[in-house]
Order: C-alpha cells, then sequence, then structure tokens
C-alpha cells in the first residue's frame, strides 16, 4: 500500500524503511529546498508538542523540534554555540519566563 509522505525525514529513515521491506522514493533536496523544508518541519513538530499528552511526549517532541531547530541553524551558516549565545543574550535583556507572567494587556495612558 502507497503512503505519500513528502516531508523531510532524519537521515536513517530511509534505511529503516528499506529495513522493514518497502521501497522508499525519495530525493535529495538542494540549499533553498532544504531551508524551506526544515521551516516546515519546525511547524510539524510544533504541532506535535501541542498535541502531547504526557510529560514524556513533550520532552520528546521537544527534542525533535530541537534537532530541527538546530540543523536550520546550521544550514543558514551558523554553529549551535552561535544559537545559544543568542538565546543568552535575549535572556539576560529580556528574561527569560521562569516567572510566569502572562501579560493581558497594555495601555498607553500617562501615569
Amino acid at each position: 500500500m502507497e503512503k505519500i509522505m513528502n516531508k523531510l525525514v532524519r537521515d536513517n529513515i530511509i534505511d529503516i524503511i528499506i529495513n522493514n521491506g518497502d521501497i522508499p522514493t525519495y530525493h535529495i533536496l538542494d540549499e533553498k529546498e532544504y531551508i524551506e523544508a526544515l521551516k516546515l518541519k519546525l511547524n510539524e513538530e510544533y504541532q506535535e508538542i501541542l498535541k502531547a499528552k504526557t510529560k514524556e511526549e513533550i520532552l520528546e517532541e521537544s527534542s525533535d523540534l530541537l534537532e530541527v531547530l538546530c540543523a536550520l541553524i546550521k544550514a543558514v551558516g551558523y554553529k549551535e554555540e552561535d544559537l545559544e549565545q543568542m538565546r543568552t543574550l535575549k535572556r539576560e535583556k529580556r528574561g527569560g519566563f521562569e516567572k510566569r507572567i502572562y501579560l493581558e494587556k497594555t495601555d498607553n495612558k500617562k501615569i
């Protein structure tokens, strides 16, 4: 039975498919296609996090999201260390999310 996938997959998936006795049809993406496919994959992984029901599922899907994010960063010419530096810089300037602040609205009235 044919199953249409049309998505970026992890490097070992083709071997896994073959070892399961199926025949994959695939091609290697050029740089531009790869970056766009990674962006789509980020959305796919994000959606899976939203559907996660347990802490373990959240952890697993978050690791997938991080893997795709790191691949995207590398594809556009940065290193994972650059991502971590930017995260640290933004955290220093704007803070993290530990305080659980939920902003409801702002008003431009002067005090």
